[in-house]
């Protein structure tokens, strides 16, 4: 198969990490309730962490989330999604959730928000 060079730059251009819905009346609810659950390996929320890519939020208030875990061997890797599931749809008004686990991009340290790094002595 050939591709076109507008199509390559296309896709070299395009974000491994899709937006979030940051201006959706739900996001800092879901966001906040992401922030509720722990990695058990790490006293810091998957939030702060930098676990959640994206969270995306439909206009009937359906919730995507994309996350990664800090290793694919993580011993919660099973368990994780549903941990996350449970949080975000206690937050009212939202209508569905689903998780989707990713390993691309890989889950780096820089990801983690400055609290996470104060709290984890990176700063």
């Amino acid at each position: 198969m050939t591709t076109s060079t507008a199509d390559q730059t296309a896709a070299e251009g395009a974000p491994l990490i899709a937006p979030s819905s940051v201006d959706h009346p739900l996001y800092d609810a879901v966001a906040d309730a992401c922030r509720t659950v722990f990695d058990p390996e790490i006293p810091v929320n998957i939030f702060d962490l930098g676990l959640v890519y994206t969270i995306a939020i439909d206009d009937e208030n359906a919730v995507r989330i994309v996350m990664t875990l800090t290793a694919p061997g993580c011993p919660v890797a099973g368990e994780m999604p549903g941990w996350v599931q449970e949080a975000v749809e206690a937050t009212p008004g939202v209508r569905e959730v689903q998780v989707e686990m990713t390993f691309d991009p890989p889950w780096g340290m820089e990801m983690m928000s400055d609290e996470a790094r104060l709290e984890l002595g990176f700063m």
